[in-house]
């Protein structure tokens, strides 16, 4: 970092220019004047102090130097905060992509980007005016007390006013002090990031001799306690190298106390370090592993199709040992000297498979995603940088971190609509991202699932990607067997729970000393409470959906805003207090099984239920270490996770998964049903599977019951082709929002109609989503259709572009806000 914070000087005719990525929305990038004394130290990718508007700092990143002015006066950029640049310069290509497919700013996929603590912008301080001088007399009582502050400390942020005064809005005081001159106003850059700093022991360099610290042991005579902590020292150091002040007193028993004794005696030292927040294990390697006849196969055909294609798509089956097949191949790129990122859809995946990859890379691997702290994220932002980390795990937001020399990019799971970010913009897909970077680094990129997603699958029979097929599990198992339950043959006034064939199947699994995993996709007790005489469903009062029960909290949630209500005791609508359970969430079925089948122990995996940040660790780990009998989880529990000891699967609502209003419903109900059956039998012996459902003879189902991924894919690509949906067009979905009903429909058919000019009957819309209001927004949607033409779709971007932008222009659209989403899942 660079001390001359408030540097505001610049040249008179500047002769070096820097485009600058401020991380806000904004329609394009600005370019500042770089001050002489900089021109040679400034560098692509290093964070610089801006001004925009008046007054308002940020730290943007430089994108290009040029020696070119732009046609307009430029401001000098005020600081440089980076020695060296924290990216490289192919990063903000990658970044500039981004922005352009998925329709929004480099200021937003810089947002997104960078860990916290890089997005410096500024606090507003006031200084006092000294000329004004101490005579308060003419001030109201706040006014006094914040002048009177001011002239004590000279300097003050608006956060510090606010608690002087106990007050939230004090702008208008602060306003008043400034036209009285009392104060002036400066806004100031604040680095967040704190390097850890931790009391590091070293030996007084008089004793760094054998024989000086051999005289120094056996003249010793009194003070054992200060002793046993000398004699600790010289262990840890041995065996650890680096000594801290804790791990001291821990080993030796001894007190601060009697440390410091031994400082004062010039034996020890004591000194601040800045040590890593994030602890690795030792840089081991351990990559042994055995694989089956058909693995090797595979293995030698990925290899053969990576030195032909860039990407490759592994339909392996569930337990077929994919992730051998990727440690292999992840081993292959680390021992040539690459980096290598693998991605995960959810993070409830990364603490089982972190163990698995350290038991192979020890501490060669790092592990990055959303419950890291800001400072452990930038501390991993610069070894990654720096080339210290070689192989990274994580969720999506990895894919953003500077790799030096990226060699090979794995994406597990690849089918998971996780893997596309919803909210707020950039709105990526992961996968598909993943596969232009690597295309700018030279890297390789592997696809992995047991169920892929159309699109990959298509793109590999079609021969734009490699396509290795593993169709056997590892070990010779079968897949498991499938069984339906016909719930419209059960006795029973509502939705079944658990059937009696399933409580039979988990009772002698149990028995069997096995274990048992229950998917039901919806969390919460029950769906919505209904009125049992006038059927009144209590709703959200700022979103268009109905209220889910907890029972655990006593409390009416929204899952679209996450406002809670307190559960509703008599009927607003007719007064009684009659209320009936309309279908079924996790924690009633937790709860019916603790009451039902008490000696089983029984587990939730669900958002509710793994909040902290190793909670789905936890969770995993007692499932895994036999702690737990049956495990009740929405799609936590489908996606990638390895137990041995699972022999039957309980899929408790299939019916729930096929019936919505979606072209993609027929893909995601096959994938759930299929991942979530490839939980059982995956290492003794054969699993079976109980499937609960009211339409047995449905075709998905079918398919699902006889693990026929290809049937299905070759039904369903012939409907996507015959109606026109990906893979053979490209969809970009716009969704208009504002908290009025009747301009968010004015606007939304003011948008249509500017599209219609150039696209035609391309643009459907616009109509209200199945969710018409969140958090008080008021929604509609325009979908367009595009053919695979990709001057078309670049010139139809520019024209979404070009009629929001003609759309907001005029007054009483302006605060009317447009979402595009391209390629939605």
């Amino acid at each position: 970092m660079t001390n001359d914070l408030f540097h505001t000087e610049a040249p008179a005719t500047p002769s070096l220019f820097a485009e600058v990525i401020i991380p806000l929305a904004l329609p394009r990038t600005y370019t500042y004047a770089v001050p002489a004394a900089w021109t040679t130290q400034l560098q692509v990718g290093c964070r610089v102090e801006v001004v925009l508007g008046k007054t308002k700092r940020y730290a943007g990143i430089v994108k290009q130097l040029s020696n070119e002015a732009p046609p307009y006066p430029t401001k000098p950029i005020e600081n440089i905060l980076d020695d060296e640049p924290i990216l490289f310069p192919i990063q903000l290509k990658w970044w500039e992509w981004i922005s352009a497919y998925y329709l929004c700013t480099e200021g937003d996929v810089m947002a997104a980007a960078l860990p916290a603590h890089f997005k410096l912008s500024s606090e507003t301080q006031i200084i006092f005016n000294d000329a004004f001088g101490d005579d308060f007399s003419t001030l109201d009582n706040n006014e006094f007390l914040v002048a009177e502050a001011l002239l004590i400390r000279r300097q003050l942020s608006i956060t510090e006013v606010q608690q002087i005064l106990d007050l939230t809005h004090v702008y208008p005081v602060v306003k008043r002090l400034i036209d009285k001159q009392v104060c002036q106003v400066w806004e100031t850059l604040t680095e967040r990031y704190k390097a850890k700093l931790e009391t590091m022991v070293l030996l007084h360099p008089q004793y760094h001799t054998e024989e000086k610290l051999a005289e120094l042991l056996n003249e010793w005579s009194r003070a054992p306690k200060q002793l046993d902590i000398l004699l600790s020292y010289l262990h840890l150091a041995k065996t650890e190298g680096s000594v801290s002040q804790t791990n001291l007193l821990k080993k030796s028993g001894g007190t601060l106390a009697s440390l410091k004794g031994l400082v004062e005696k010039k034996i020890l030292l004591t000194e601040k370090r800045a040590v890593d927040r994030i602890s690795t294990l030792p840089l081991e390697l351990d990559l042994n592993i055995t694989l089956s006849a058909a693995q090797e196969r595979a293995l030698q055909q990925l290899q053969e199709q990576l030195r032909e294609k860039p990407v490759c798509l592994l339909h392996g089956v569930t337990g077929s040992g994919k992730t051998q097949l990727f440690i292999r191949l992840i081993e292959q790129y680390f021992t040539a000297g690459k980096q290598v990122l693998y991605l995960l859809p959810e993070i409830a995946l990364t603490a089982q498979m972190i163990r698995r990859l350290q038991a192979h890379f020890g501490g060669h691997i790092a592990i990055y995603h959303s419950k890291f702290s800001d400072n452990e994220r930038v501390e991993l932002w610069h070894k990654v940088r720096q080339g210290s980390v070689r192989i990274v795990l994580g969720a999506r937001s990895a894919l953003f971190l500077p790799f030096q020399d990226l060699g090979l990019i794995v994406v597990d799971e690849e089918h998971d609509s996780s893997f596309k970010q919803q909210e707020p913009a950039p709105r990526y897909h992961a996968r598909d991202a993943a596969i232009y970077y690597a295309r700018l680094t030279g890297a390789h990129v592997v696809l992995g699932s047991a169920t892929p997603s159309l699109e990959s699958y298509f793109h590999a029979k079609r021969g734009k990607y490699g396509l290795v097929s593993l169709l056997e599990r590892f070990g010779g198992i079968e897949l498991p067997e499938i069984e339906f339950i016909n719930t419209r043959h059960l006795p029973s006034r509502g939705k079944v729970m658990i059937s009696p064939r399933l409580r039979e199947g988990m009772e002698k699994a149990i028995a069997a000393k096995k274990q048992v995993i229950l998917f039901q996709n919806r969390r919460g007790y029950t769906s919505y409470l209904t009125c049992g005489t006038c059927g009144y469903i209590p709703q959200c009062t700022q979103c268009d959906v109905t209220l889910t029960f907890h029972k655990q909290s006593n409390k009416l949630q929204c899952h679209y805003c996450g406002t809670s209500y307190p559960k509703v005791v008599t009927c607003p609508a007719c007064g009684t207090v009659t209320w009936k359970d309309s279908n079924f969430g996790t924690e009633k079925i937790e709860e019916y099984l603790t009451k039902e089948l008490a000696d089983m122990r029984v587990a939730r995996m669900d958002v509710d239920t793994v909040r902290g940040k190793h909670a789905h660790d936890q969770l995993i780990r007692q499932f895994e270490q036999g702690r737990i009998d049956v495990l009740v989880g929405t799609q936590m529990v489908v996606k990638g996770l390895d137990f041995e000891q699972v022999s039957l699967v309980g899929i408790l609502d299939a019916d729930s998964m096929l019936h919505f209003a979606d072209f993609r419903v027929n893909e995601r109900a096959f994938q759930l049903m299929e991942q979530v059956s490839g939980r059982a039998g995956r290492k003794s012996a054969q699993g079976k599977v109980l499937i609960q459902t009211s339409y047995p003879q449905h075709p998905v189902l079918q398919w699902v019951k006889q693990h026929d991924f290809v049937s299905f894919f070759e039904q369903e690509i012939s409907n996507r082709q015959q109606y026109h949906y990906p893979p053979f067009t490209r969809i970009i979905h716009l969704l208009v929002r504002h908290k009025d009903r009747m301009l968010t429909e004015l606007a939304a058919e003011a948008l249509a109609d500017l599209l219609r000019k150039d696209l035609g009957d391309r643009v459907m819309g616009p109509s209200i989503p199945v969710i018409g209001r969140v958090r008080n927004q008021y929604r509609m949607e325009l979908q367009i259709k595009l053919p695979l033409d990709s001057q078309f779709i670049q010139q139809a971007k520019q024209l979404i572009r070009n009629a929001q932008a003609l759309l907001q222009a005029e007054a009483r659209f302006r605060p009317v806000v447009i979402i595009p989403d391209v390629d939605p899942v």
